[in-house]
C-alpha cells in the first residue's frame, strides 16, 4: 500500500452543509474502500487546510479515482501529498552515492 497525506478544503457547496460534514466523512471511508483506498486517519482543522487526512491506496489510480469521485461530490477540493515511512526513506536514502 502507498500511504498519502490528504489536505482539503471546504467549498461553499461543503459550507453551507457543514453540519452533515461528519456524516460525509463516513460515506467518504465507505466509498474510498470500494476504490481499493482506505483512510487511516481523518482529522478536522484549524488554519490553511479544513481537514487533514492519512490515506492508503493499492496504487496511485485507486487513489486519483477516488479523489475525482470526492471532487464530483462538490463539498471539498483535494489535495494529496505522496508521505513516506522511516523504512522507505531509508531506502531512498540507501541510493544516494
Amino acid at each position: 500500500m502507498i500511504t498519502y497525506v490528504g489536505l482539503m478544503n471546504f467549498t461553499d457547496k461543503g459550507l453551507q452543509s457543514i453540519k452533515d460534514t461528519t456524516k460525509r466523512a463516513a460515506a467518504a471511508k465507505e466509498a474510498a474502500k470500494n476504490a481499493g483506498v482506505t483512510m487511516r486517519e481523518l482529522v478536522w482543522t484549524m488554519g490553511e487546510y479544513d481537514l487533514v487526512s492519512i490515506i492508503e491506496a493499492e496504487d496511485e489510480q485507486a487513489l486519483a479515482a477516488f479523489s475525482l469521485a470526492t471532487a464530483m461530490q462538490g463539498n471539498v477540493r483535494f489535495q494529496s501529498l505522496r508521505a513516506y515511512s522511516s523504512s522507505e526513506m531509508d531506502a531512498i536514502l540507501a541510493k544516494i552515492p
